[in-house]
C-alpha cells in the first residue's frame, strides 16, 4: 500500500506541476480490491495552493440512484461520522499533510468489510477559499469458493442412445464474484459440440454469494469407461486468478455383448470324481447378460454367469454350452467346453477270502477298472510284496496266513487311489508261542506278565488254569486280556508271585490242544515246563508210547549193567565219591526261567536204579 500512496503523491505532484491553474488536485485509483471481511485501504491523496479547511467522504450506489450518501467530514479540527449509516464503527480515516509543498493525504479505513460495501468512495478536499477538488475510487470486494463437488450419475450409461446423456455434475458454492467452471476428459477440456453439451445455473444466496451448478451431457463410447473426468474451478481473488479441482472419476458404461468364453475352475489339474467344479460364462458386454447353460444338450438351472457343479462323477462328463441373451439388442452368443471326470472304480479281489490247508498253493488277483492307467501292488504288514495285480502264494504256512492289502493307485492322479484287504487263514493245529516278563508297572509287587499267542484256524480258544504247586488245589485266573489277530488269538494275565503256582496257558481248535505250563516261585523265580502237546487224533498218541517204550527199555538194560559192576566190585560207591551238587542261592528280587520236565515214567525207574539207597555198612 506505501507504494500505491507513492504513487500517488508523484501522480499529484505532476498535476500540480503541469496544470499549475489548479487551485485544488485529488488523485485516487481507480479501485480497490479486497477479500470478504478483510479491511479496506482507500487513499485521498491532494494538493493545493492553501491550506486544506474541508475533508468529506460520501458513497455512491450503483445503479440509477446518483445521489451521494456523505459518511465522513474533517473541518481540521474535529471528525465527525455520519450517524444511523452502515459504517458506524466500522471506518477511520487518517490525515497527513506536508506544508512545504502544500500536499496532503486522507486514507479511509473500512474494517469488517461486506458485500455491501462493494460500491464507489468520492473523496472531497475544500480550501479556505472554498475551492474543491474531488477524485472516486470503485470498491472490489472478493470470496473464495469452497472446493467444488463432483458427482458421477449412479445409473450406467448406454451407448446405444443416440443423444447426449447426462454423466456428471459439479458444484461450487459461496463465491463472488461468480465462479467459473470448466469440464475436464483426461488431460483436455471438453468443448461444446454436438456430442459435448454442458448446463450451468447460478444461484444467489441471501448472503449475496454465489453457488454454481454445472451438469456434463455425453454421447458416451465404450473407451469412456477408462476415461478419467473432473471439473476445474477458476475465481478471482484481490489482484489475480486462482484455480482449483475436483477429484477425478469414472463413468459406467453400458454397451451389448459381443461375444461369450466359458472357462473351468479347477483348470491346471485333471478332474476326478468328487471334486467340485466351477463353471464360469463371461460376456465382453456391460451390463452382463442372461446366461443358459446346457449339459450334452439339456438345460441346467445356474446362478447368474457360473455353474457350480458340487461332488462330480462320471456322469457330469460331456460337452457344456453357455449362450447369451442381451435385453437392450436382443443379441444371443454362445461358447461350449468339452469335461472328463476321471474315475477309479472299487477294487474286486478274487478270491475275497480264502481258508487253506498247509502246503497248498493260492492266487490272488486284484483288479479296478479306471479311466487313466492304473498301478497295482500287493502288502502285507505295510511291506510290499510285488508290483502287479497277481499275487502268488506257494505251500502255505502259519506264516502265509494274515491280512493282505491291495493298492492301485493312477499315477497320473494321485488323489485317486482304492484300497481293499484280503484275508487268507491257514487250517490246522494251534502253534502256540508264550512270552513272559515282569511287569515293569507292578514291580514292586512281583508281578509277572504271561502271553500266549495262539496260530491257526479255525481261531484257537485259548485256556488259563491256576495251581497251588503243594496242595495242587486251584487258583483264581485274574483278569484275562484277548485280542483277535489276523492269524489266530492273543490272550495275556499278570500274575502275582505270592505263593508257589502252576500257570497253564492252553490253547486248542478242532485240530487239537497245545498246552504250556509255568512254575512261578514264591520268591518270584519262574520255571517254565516243556510243552505237552496232546492231539485228539490216535495216531499221535501211538507214537508217544512207542518212544516211551524204548527209552524204559534202555534205561533197564543201563541199569543192569550198573549193578553187574558193583556186585564185582569194580565201581566204588564211597562217600568221597559222591559229587554234590548244590543250587545257586537266588535273589528275591530276581525272575529266573527254567525248563523242568513233570515226574515221569522214566525219572521213576532211574531212582529205582541210581537213587539213594543204604550200603551193607550202614
Amino acid at each position: 500500500m506505501t507504494l500505491r500512496y507513492i504513487a500517488l503523491l508523484i501522480a499529484g505532484l505532476s498535476v500540480f506541476t503541469c496544470k499549475t491553474w489548479a487551485v485544488v488536485d485529488v488523485s485516487m485509483e481507480d479501485w480497490v480490491d479486497v477479500s470478504l471481511k478483510g479491511q479496506a485501504e482507500i487513499p485521498c491523496i491532494y494538493t493545493l495552493k492553501e491550506p486544506a479547511k474541508m475533508i468529506v467522504w460520501f458513497t455512491k450506489l450503483p445503479g440509477r440512484d446518483q445521489s451521494r450518501r456523505r459518511i465522513y467530514y474533517y473541518d481540521g479540527q474535529k471528525t465527525v461520522i455520519e450517524e444511523g449509516s452502515e459504517y458506524v464503527g466500522r471506518i477511520k480515516v487518517t490525515h497527513s499533510h506536508e506544508p512545504q509543498n502544500a500536499r496532503g493525504s486522507a486514507i479511509l479505513i473500512i474494517d469488517n468489510v461486506q458485500l455491501s460495501d462493494q460500491r464507489e468512495y468520492i473523496c472531497t478536499v475544500y480550501n479556505v477559499s472554498t475551492d474543491s477538488g474531488e477524485g472516486r475510487t470503485r470498491l472490489q470486494i472478493f470470496n473464495s469458493p469452497s472446493l467444488p463437488v463432483i458427482e458421477g450419475m449412479h445409473t450406467g450409461i448406454s451407448v446405444t442412445v443416440e443423444e447426449p446423456s447426462k454423466v456428471a455434475q459439479c458444484k461450487v458454492d459461496d463465491g463472488y464474484p461468480r465462479p467459473n467452471i470448466t469440464w475436464y476428459k483426461g488431460r483436455f477440456p471438453l468443448q461444446q459440440s454436438e456430442e459435448v453439451k454442458t448446463m450451468e445455473l447460478v444461484t444467489t444466496k441471501p448472503n449475496g454469494l454465489f453457488t454454481v451448478h454445472s451438469d456434463l451431457y455425453i454421447k458416451v463410447e465404450k473407451t469412456d469407461e477408462d476415461a478419467l473426468f473432473y471439473c476445474e474451478v477458476k475465481y478471482f481473488v484481490p489482484g489475480g486468478v486462482r484455480m482449483t479441482e475436483t477429484k477425478k472419476i469414472n463413468i459406467t458404461v453400458h454397451y451389448p455383448t459381443t461375444e461369450v468364453t466359458l472357462s473351468v475352475n479347477p483348470h491346471d489339474r485333471l478332474i476326478k470324481e468328487g471334486d467340485t467344479v466351477k463353471i464360469r460364462c463371461v460376456g465382453n458386454g456391460k451390463p452382463p447378460p442372461i446366461f443358459s447353460f446346457t449339459h450334452n444338450g439339456d438345460e441346467l438351472s445356474s446362478d447368474e454367469e457360473m455353474l457350480l457343479l458340487d461332488n462330480v462323477s462320471r456322469s457330469n462328463s460331456g460337452t457344456y454350452v453357455c449362450q447369451s441373451f442381451d435385453l437392450d439388442t436382443g443379441t444371443s452368443f454362445e461358447d461350449s467346453i468339452n469335461i472328463t471326470v476321471h474315475y477309479l472304480d472299487h477294487i474286486v479281489v478274487t478270491p475275497e477270502e480264502t481258508v487253506l490247508d498247509q502246503g497248498d498253493d493260492l492266487t490272488l488277483t486284484c483288479n479296478a477298472l479306471s479311466s487313466l492307467p492304473t498301478q497295482t501292488a500287493w502288502y502285507k504288514h505295510d511291506m510290499q510284496l510285488v508290483e502287479r495285480h497277481v499275487l502268488e502264494l506257494n505251500n502255505a504256512s502259519y506264516d502265509t496266513a494274515g491280512m493282505y492289502m491291495c493298492k492301485v493307485t493312477v499315477p497320473s492322479l494321485p488323489d485317486l487311489q482304492e484300497l481293499k484287504s484280503v484275508q487268507v487263514s491257514v487250517r490246522g493245529k494251534p502253534k502256540l508261542t508264550v512270552e513272559m516278563a515282569a511287569d515293569p508297572v507292578n514291580k514292586a509287587d512281583r508281578s509277572v506278565n504271561l502271553t500266549c499267542h495262539a496260530e491257526g484256524y479255525p481261531s484257537p480258544t485259548i485256556t488259563w488254569t491256576l495251581s497251588d504247586q503243594w496242595t495242587g488245589q486251584p487258583v483264581p485266573v485274574p483278569e484275562v486280556e484277548s485280542q483277535k489277530t489276523d492269524t489266530g488269538v492273543l490272550s495275556m494275565i499278570s500274575v502275582r508271585a505270592t505263593s508257589k503256582l502252576t500257570v497253564n496257558c492252553s490253547a486248542a481248535n478242532e485240530f487239537g490242544t497245545v498246552n504250556v505250563s509255568h512254575k512261578i516261585e514264591a520268591s518270584a523265580r519262574v520255571k517254565t515246563t516243556t510243552t505237552q502237546a496232546t492231539s485228539t487224533k490216535g495216531s499221535g498218541s501211538g507214537v508217544i508210547i512207542a518212544v516211551m517204550i524204548i527209552c524204559l527199555l534202555l534205561i533197564a538194560i543201563l541199569g543192569s549193567m550198573l549193578y553187574f559192576l558193583y556186585k564185582k566190585g569194580k565201581l566204588p560207591c564211597g562217600r568221597s565219591g559222591k559229587q554234590d551238587f548244590t543250587k545257586e542261592k537266588a535273589s528275591k528280587d530276581d525272575i529266573v526261567m527254567e525248563m523242568k520236565s513233570g515226574k515221569s515214567e522214566e525219572a521213576v525207574l532211574l531212582q529205582g536204579v541210581n537213587g539213594d539207597r543204604k550200603s551193607p555198612t550202614e
